[in-house]
């Protein structure tokens, strides 16, 4: 037993050791080059570049009370802790820690032990005697023993598994922290939609309440035979126009609240909000240095992840070149007889391989370990080129939200200008055709114009909620504000 015992202590202290690792030294690409963003330098203004230090899985703020709205706050609250999609990111998480502790298991010997009989007969030319000699009894033996195995890791093939497991579960993290964030924006975005979607309302009802108001003036005047039965079916279909558009807002309001309660966790018959316009939306979002966003993406850092993982995966295939070294061990007591199985007199052991040998060198395989190998070296490459076009995808989202912005704010100016000019001339055309200057048919150009011109400025409000949440997504979430426990939503640690 002193024998089997050296064995098991051998084999444990080679399980401390991580052995030759065959897998290339990683570094992370280089990104494509930027060294600041296009729509926040001024003419002649040169950018800040900085080393990017990792930093996704630091805990985010609740950047959504940037938009001071209590209502949202609350609703994000929801969404973070009831949310199916993001649970469903969270169960990937735990499966990919379990199969990190799967693959982490093999750096540690596999000990395990038996109790039973068995019943067997040895041929005579098991002990070397001849074929034609008498046959020994049959017989049971009672076997009580411990059993140990170690792969020894001398050329890193466990640790390289070992190493790629890890890696896959940090991808699997920043998953999760990427539906996470997109979680959020959708809330935001859908809050904004549907409040939007509450101004093109409002509008309508003020267009409805004032074609109505006409329909009644010019009915009176038609009464008393000032004016023409055109004049008074082109009322009437000016108003049920209106009224129709207004219903299409309704339809497409409703549609957008069952979306927003299927985030919050919510059977659409369960969740109602009640109308409320949306209000202009300005807030000022520092966009940060390239290398910061790099830090805070979390699609980035699972893209990054993912080329750690298959860069781990070539040491695993080029290990496969080298011999493999599996250490075993079988030791305890065995006896014919029950009574006697605990004698020390019927202690046994048996070192080395139960089966075949310690030591396998593959010679010839017909290219299975070469197609191996070359098939992780391309998926590494593959990787890679995910990792980049990531980098420029990121880029590029946030160039656009910043651009929008800019424009967007000196569009919303200009739009107010369009309304006010607009309803002025409406009011002008109104009491000229009261005065009997002009016909009807300038009256309803006028407040087609003044409706659209309305229905444009509010939307341009909801492009600009949603370009506002676009870009904080784009920047991967918060920036500084302190963090929240409930931020978090879904525990996945």
């Amino acid at each position: 037993m002193k024998t089997v015992s050296m064995v098991m202590c051998s084999a444990l202290l080679l399980a401390g050791s991580n052995g030759c690792s065959l897998a290339p030294k990683y570094n992370v690409p280089a990104a494509p080059p930027s060294s600041a963003f296009k729509e926040t330098l001024a003419p002649g203004e040169a950018g800040t570049w900085k080393t990017g230090v990792p930093s996704e899985d630091a805990v985010r703020g609740e950047w959504w009370k940037v938009f001071k709205d209590s209502q949202l706050d609350a609703f994000e609250n929801q969404a973070l802790a009831a949310n199916q999609d993001l649970a469903a990111a969270a169960a990937r998480v735990q499966q990919a820690r379990a199969i990190e502790g799967v693959a982490g298991a093999a750096r540690f010997p596999n000990v395990s032990a038996g109790f039973g009989p068995s019943r067997q007969q040895n041929a005579p030319g098991s002990f070397g005697v001849p074929g034609n000699a008498p046959r020994p009894d049959a017989q049971t033996v009672w076997r009580a023993q411990a059993n140990i195995s170690y792969e020894a890791d001398l050329f890193g093939r466990v640790a390289s598994t070992v190493r790629a497991a890890h890696a896959d579960t940090q991808q699997s993290e920043a998953l999760f922290r990427s539906v996470q964030l997109a979680l959020q924006a959708d809330v935001a975005q859908n809050y904004f939609s549907l409040r939007e979607l509450d101004a093109e309302q409002a509008v309508y009802r003020r267009a409805v309440d004032l074609r109505t108001e006409a329909l009644t003036f010019i009915q009176h005047r038609a009464e008393a035979g000032e004016v023409s039965d055109l004049e008074l079916a082109q009322a009437k279909a000016e108003l049920a126009s209106a009224t129709s558009d207004a219903m299409t807002v309704a339809r497409q309001r409703a549609a957008s609240e069952h979306a927003l309660a299927v985030l919050l966790g919510k059977a659409p018959s369960e969740f109602t909000l009640q109308p409320m316009p949306l209000e202009p939306v300005e807030v000022a979002i520092p966009p940060g240095m390239p290398s910061a966003l790099l830090e805070r993406r979390p699609d980035i850092a699972a893209a990054e992840r993912a080329m750690a993982a298959e860069n781990a995966r070539i040491g695993v295939a080029r290990a496969a070149y080298f011999p493999s070294i599996v250490l075993t061990g079988t030791g305890g007591y065995e006896s014919s007889a029950f009574s006697d199985l605990f004698k020390w007199s019927s202690r046994s052991f048996l070192l080395g391989p139960l089966v075949g040998t310690a030591a396998t060198l593959p010679i010839f395989d017909g290219g299975v370990r070469k197609g191996n190998l070359a098939n992780a070296k391309a998926r590494y490459e593959e990787s890679v080129a995910r990792y980049r076009e990531q980098v420029l995808v990121a880029f590029q989202e946030v160039e656009d939200n910043l651009v929008n912005l800019r424009i967007l704010q000196d569009q919303t100016r200009v739009q107010g200008e369009e309304v006010a000019a607009s309803t002025r001339a409406s009011e002008l055309s109104k009491t000229q055709y009261e005065e009997g200057s002009v016909a009807y048919l300038n009256v309803i150009d006028t407040e087609r114009v003044v409706l659209q011109a309305r229905l444009t400025s509010v939307r341009l409000r909801g492009v600009q909620a949603t370009s506002t949440v676009n870009l904080i997504r784009a920047l991967g979430g918060g920036w500084g504000q302190p963090a929240s426990p409930a931020q978090d939503g879904v525990k996945i640690r």
